[in-house]
């Protein structure tokens, strides 16, 4: 996800081998499972078993959305700025140094609030979305991303230099406790299952995955990739609509591993471009954009089969990283970690609508507002 530079003795990672195992012979992926229990309380009900996102589709705002100003947020991890931009006149509105590593901006679970996650003086920084503000820091372990629980009961720090989620009352911040995975490091992106009682949680430089009964704040199992790839290995996961499979970026690995909805297994291996590494769905959820970091493309799936349906090159190159899809569908907004930039690329064809200059370290860009009910944090994962 990012390449930070610790001590060997605080973290072994850069000098993790990377196994050299063949993938499987690429299979279909199953056909989606029905939940096995019922959601847990407080989860809003997913209305269409067919599509977990339907509630999220175009300009679908909720009520606690509707007066927020239509901005995107541009954290960045070396100036330690968030950049705001105006979406419509694609000019900065705002700057404000916050100091630190930030990493990404993210939504709370009621959208009422958006966060600047740095992980490097541990503490999150709230903006207000009806003016684009920043408020006051709140302490809270190691964030170097963060989610929410479906239920909205739960805020997650995803500790990723501590190998732990740490949880908290998203309203006093207070901690409730914490999930140590020793084996998962490089903890970093998250998505849960469309009963929401299970997560899956990415390690970046242990080639695998953790999975997490969330009711009970257990680690259930640990999943090794096929290829485990350890420098810079699986990145973002995302899950299909129809629940029956997650999709999970790796880097390293130039393409997408594709578990079972089921968290059991792996069952193919879906290449796509260099340094595989934001997911993100199109607004009716047919297809999921895969941004290809190291050679400056996006490819697109479909989001049901994983097959591919067309490539996008940024013209000129670029390095594209993290983002989403504005609240209409009709724009991919991405930052561009190595290239001091923001693109906006058209989901009609992906062409390059703006290229547009930010500071130093672009990282988790948010694109506000965001239609859907709730959100699970990350940059915007609304359903």
């Amino acid at each position: 996800m990012r390449s930070r530079l610790l001590a060997a003795a605080v973290l072994v990672l850069a000098t993790a081998g990377c196994s050299t195992a063949p993938a499987p012979a690429p299979t279909e992926p199953p056909p989606a499972a029905p939940p096995t229990a019922a959601a847990p309380t407080g989860m809003p009900p997913v209305t269409d078993p067919h599509n977990v996102y339907a509630a999220a589709g175009a300009n679908m705002l909720s009520d606690a959305v509707r007066g927020a100003k239509p901005l995107v947020y541009v954290p960045e991890t070396k100036s330690g700025d968030v950049q705001v931009i105006d979406p419509t006149t694609f000019q900065t509105v705002g700057t404000y140094h916050l100091g630190g590593e930030l990493q990404h901006v993210v939504p709370s679970w009621d959208m009422r609030t958006l966060y600047a996650t740095d992980d490097t003086t541990n503490k999150i920084v709230p903006f207000d979305p009806t003016t684009g503000t920043p408020g006051a820091p709140i302490p809270v372990v190691d964030p170097y991303n963060m989610y929410a629980t479906p239920d909205g009961t739960s805020a997650i720090s995803v500790a990723e230099a501590r190998r732990k989620l740490v949880f908290y009352d998203p309203h006093t911040w207070q901690e409730q406790g914490e999930l140590p995975t020793p084996d998962c490091a490089g903890i970093d992106h998250a998505d849960y299952t469309p009963d929401g009682r299970t997560a899956v949680f990415t390690c970046e430089f242990a080639g695998r995955v953790a999975v997490v009964d969330l009711e009970h704040r257990t680690l259930l199992r640990m999943i090794d990739l096929p290829t485990r790839n350890t420098m810079m290995g699986p990145q973002d996961i995302k899950l299909a609509p129809d629940g029956s499979v997650f999709y999970i970026a790796d880097s390293d690995q130039n393409g997408v591993w594709v578990l079972d909805g089921a968290a059991t297994h792996v069952v193919r291996e879906i290449p796509t471009g260099g340094g595989a590494h934001g997911l993100y769905l199109s607004r009716d959820a047919t297809r999921l954009y895969v941004t290809n970091r190291h050679e400056g493309s996006v490819s697109v799936l479909d989001a049901y089969t994983g097959d591919p349906v067309a490539k996008w090159w940024i013209p000129g190159g670029g390095s594209p990283d993290m983002g989403n899809v504005t609240a209409d569908g009709t724009q991919l907004w991405l930052s561009g970690r190595y290239d001091r930039a923001v693109y906006v690329l058209s989901t009609a064809d992906g062409s390059l609508i703006r290229k547009i200059d930010v500071g130093d370290g672009p990282h988790g860009l948010c694109v506000w507002p965001q239609p859907g009910r709730y959100s699970l944090g990350h940059t915007g994962i609304t359903r």
